[in-house]
Order: structure tokens, then sequence, then C-alpha cells
């Protein structure tokens, strides 16, 4: 339960605990974003007696992320123990009355800047008129004052300078203003998951708040120069040279608290000591880095081949534990989980919970014990037959797209090496997957295959987009690999690193692709078999009757 207290504030303390950093926005909290006529308009409200809503404020001492000053105006830091007033509704509003009263001069996140003293109080106006204004052309000189002036000037400079008609309204709205009582309710004593979830609740026009958000507001320490959304660049900066910078921040967060708690689940990470997270924040880093690492030195090159980003989590805690590369039977075995995973469709569901139970597996690992798996693996040509419509969302094709990666393939027309770029190969129909029977040849001259047996893992290479663009296009493969022999001594070595064997046995140099599609399968397999440590357990796939959803889930 949520412990409540009224807070209510007049006009002079609502600006007093904002000039004095005791109210301030949360860095969760949108950007300011009213102009000057909502602002004028909430003036008008005021001065015509209608409510304008409650404010909501978290009252604690802890000390967020990278708050934000209301309205981004610079105000000094609250003292250290105090209680804060973090705004969860109300930005709007307060950041509108604080800027118009203070004619404070608010710069946007774009550079533009809002000049609030130019709103103006309409002396003329009946009471069923805009009383509060923001464009004064037009109206004579003498009826209208600025809202700073009302509020700011002494009496005897105004009543000098206006009508004597006036000066009672300027008395009364001066008065209204002052007196104002802002309705508030304080959420007080409660922790930040509690005070994100109201947030949430009463913003229901807007996002959910990300754990990593709330994260980076509760492990917020300015005196050990820890912020964790910087913190979080500097790492996907740092993995940005080795293609491995799309990184998940979620995954980081599931990484610290298996380290710490040996669960990931979000309430436990919601839990985790703000001190003990800081503390392991470099520990946890150099183990993400460490695998980073591992894979590219494996053959994955890229982060997008990796079939779930999830893998970096186990991956990271066996670093942690074994900081050196391994060797010999570890080795061995975490080959064998790293593919237990991909084609097991493992992180497709229920993540939090199989990354307990895999880093379970990982400490058998570490002593070099096999780990029972409760999941199957069947890479067996049926399998790879049946499922392998390609699709750079799914594990199971990310996985063989992985061992396409391993195998260095080399460009067609010289042997040298194809570059593989995580900016390549976002979706499907990058110009680097090539079909090496063309979709366009196959409509065209071999009708009688399905669309999806076309469009197929074994039918996909891995090759440079300019050349998949400018040279191949939909030519027959017949022809543009005797165009490529011409050019390419080193042919067949080439298709090798595509695990594409002979050339007459593929059925290249017909157009057979009965006889591609059948040869590449088993090639794969094969491949796959080299890696894979048999288990008795391991049965078919097919036992699964909702495979089909495990696919639709994957990220």
């Amino acid at each position: 339960m949520a412990n409540l207290e009224n807070g209510d504030k007049k006009y002079t303390t609502l600006l007093n605990e904002i000039e004095t950093g005791q109210i301030k926005i949360p860095q969760f909290q949108r950007q300011f974003v009213w102009e000057l006529g909502l602002s004028a308009r909430l003036i008008d409200s005021i001065l015509k007696g209608y409510p304008i809503g409650t404010f909501i404020y978290w009252r604690t001492n802890e000390r967020l992320r990278s708050i934000r000053n209301v309205g981004n105006i610079e105000l000094p830091e609250p003292k250290e123990g105090e209680f804060v007033n973090y705004v969860l509704d109300g930005q709007q509003r307060i950041t509108s009355l604080f800027a118009a009263l203070k004619g404070e001069t608010i710069e946007r996140d774009n550079g533009k800047k809002e000049d609030f003293s130019k709103i103006f109080v309409d002396l003329s106006a009946a009471n069923d008129e805009s009383i509060v204004i923001v464009d004064i052309s037009g109206k004579t000189e003498g009826t209208t004052i600025k809202l700073t002036d009302l509020m700011f000037e002494k009496g005897k400079v105004i009543y000098n300078t206006y009508s004597d008609q006036f000066h009672d309204k300027i008395d009364r709205y001066k008065e209204i203003l002052q007196g104002y009582q802002f309705k508030g309710i304080n959420l007080k004593d409660a922790e930040i998951d509690v005070a994100t979830e109201v947030f949430t609740r009463l913003n229901v026009g807007g996002k959910d708040l990300s754990l990593f958000e709330i994260m980076g507001a509760k492990t917020y320490d300015q005196k050990r120069d820890f912020d964790l959304y910087e913190k979080f660049q500097e790492l996907v900066d740092d993995l940005e040279p080795s293609k491995f910078d799309t990184i998940s921040s979620a995954n980081v967060l599931q990484l610290i608290s298996l380290m710490l708690a040996r669960e990931c689940k979000r309430k436990t990470i919601l839990k985790l000591d703000k001190q003990e997270f800081i503390k392991t924040w470099d520990v946890a880093v150099s183990a993400i880095k460490s695998s980073v690492d591992f894979f590219r030195s494996y053959g994955i090159p890229v982060s997008r081949l990796l079939p779930y980003n999830t893998l970096i989590v186990p991956f990271a805690y066996f670093f942690h534990h074994h900081p050196n590369n391994p060797t010999g039977e570890k080795l061995r075995l975490l080959i064998d989980f790293f593919w237990r995973v991909s084609l097991g469709f493992r992180y497709s569901s229920s993540v939090e919970s199989k990354l307990v139970q895999d880093i379970d597996k990982i400490d058998k690992i570490l002593n070099e014990e096999q780990p029972k798996y409760e999941w199957a693996v069947d890479y067996s040509p049926d399998f790879i037959r049946k499922r392998g419509y390609f699709g750079t969302g799914r594990s199971f094709i990310k996985a063989i797209l992985c061992l396409f990666a391993m195998h260095k393939p080399k460009s067609f027309d010289n042997h040298l090496d194809v570059n593989i770029d995580n900016s390549w190969l976002k979706i499907a129909t990058s110009k680097n997957y090539h079909h090496f029977f063309p979709k366009a040849f196959m409509r065209k001259n071999q009708p009688e295959w399905e669309g999806w047996q076309v469009n197929h893992i074994a039918n996909i290479t891995i090759v440079d987009g300019y050349l998949n663009k400018n040279t191949i296009r939909a030519k027959a493969p017949s022809k543009y690999m005797r165009n490529f022999k011409n050019h390419n001594t080193q042919l067949n070595d080439t298709m090798k690193t595509h695990l594409i064997g002979d050339l007459e046995e593929f059925g290249i140099w017909n157009d057979d692709y009965g006889k591609f599609f059948e040869n590449r399968i088993s090639a794969i397999s094969d491949e796959i078999g080299k890696r894979i440590i048999i288990q008795k357990s391991d049965k078919p796939l097919e036992q699964y009757e909702d495979i089909e959803e495990f696919e639709e889930n994957e990220n």
C-alpha cells in the first residue's frame, strides 16, 4: 500500500520549492511541450477560479538519475539528505506555472527558445473572455499588463502606469494568484517500483516505463559518478568497432542480477542493492567484452547474426567465472551449449526462468561436466527442409547464417572475403542475402517449386551487395557461375566457403534446383552435426506441437 499525504501548496511555497531544487522532474518524464498559449490558458483558469487538477509527487530522499530541472532551467540541487518531491503527474502544469510567473525563457531540446515573459493579463476583458493572452496586437495601450509585472512590480509603479479603473482588478488578480492553493498529493516512503507504477498508471496515454529507465533512475549516484545511461552508452560505443553494438540493455541488467542474486526477474532486478549494482557494473562489462571476443573468434563477426541477443548473458556469466579463453572439454561443451540454445528455440519465451536454469548448466560446463538438457535439437535434413524458410528474425535461421559466416564466405568473382556488417543484415531483403537460384529466375523457369522452397535457407548465400545487385540479378546459376569461373581461378574453393560442393554434383551447371536444394541441406546438417554432442534424450523437434508458436515469438 502506498503512503499518501496532503501535498497542497500555496503559490509562494510552490515557487520556492522549485527554486531551491526541492521539486524536480524525474528523467522518465517526457519533455516539457506546452507552448505559450496553453500556459496562458492555465493562468486564465486560475484567475477564473477553475480547478486545474491535482499535482502528484513522489516524496523521497533518494536521488534519481540526471533529473531535469523544471523547464530545463538551471536550478540548485537540494541539500544532502533533504526530501525531494519528484513530479509524477503535473509536469506540464508546474513548468508552465513557474515559467509564466517568473517570466523564464525555456529552451527546447531542438534549440528553440520561447520567452514566457510574453504572457499578458487583459485588464479590459470580461469574465467570459480570455483574461490571460499572448497576443496584444490590436489592444489599446494601457489595457494589458505583463503577468510578471502584475506579480512582482511594486504597487506604486503599477498605479502610476495604469488607469484608476484597473487598480482594483490588478489587486484582485494578484491576490488570487498569490493565495491560490495548488492541490497536491505526496506519495511518501514508497519504493521506486511503486512510484514508477503510479507514474505509468497516471500516464495511460504514454508508454510504460522500461526496466532500464527505472534502474537508470534508481542507480544514479552523483558521488560515485555513476549514471547507468552514460555507462551503457559507453559500453555500446566500446563494442561498436567489434560490430556488437546492438547489445540489449535488458540483457545487461539480467546478467548483473544473475551475478548478484542468481535470479533475473523484473522484481528481483528492482530490488538489487544500489551500491552492489554499481560495484558489479565494471565486472559485468568486462565479462560481456570477453564473451564478444569469444563469439568473434568463433566466427560470428557481427551481433545481428546471433540467434538470440540473450546469448550474451550465459556466455558473459561463463567469462565472469573463467576470464581466460576456454580450451579442451570446456570449449567443446560451451560450443554444444551455443548450438543447443540456438537451434532449440530456447529463448523464444520465459527468458528469465530459462536463464536461471542455464547458468546452472554453465556452472557444470565450468566443472567440465556435460549438462542435462531438457529441450531437444533437431538438425536432420528433414527438419531443415521443413523448417528452413528464410527469415532473419528466426533463431533457427540465424544459427545457420552463423554457420555460413563461420566458413568465412568468399566473393564469387575474386575469392576475397565478403564483408559482413550489422547494417547489411537487418532485413531478409538485404542485398547481402543472395538466393543462389534467384527468385525471379525460379518463378519464370521453374514455377513448380513453391515460394517457401525457393525462399529457403538452403538457397541463401552471403555475398557482397554490389555483386548481387549488379552482376547476378535474376540470371540462371549456370550463366552467372560460368562468368565467375572465367575470372576466379579458385571458384571451387570459393564455393566450399558457402557450403556448396562440387558444382556438377550440386546441379548448378544444369540449373537443377532439386539437386542443389537437397545437397545444400545435407551439407548444412553435416556441419551442424560436427558441433553438437549427441545425447540419448535428443528427439526430433517435431514432437512439439507448438513449434510454430515458438517461431512466431522469436526476437
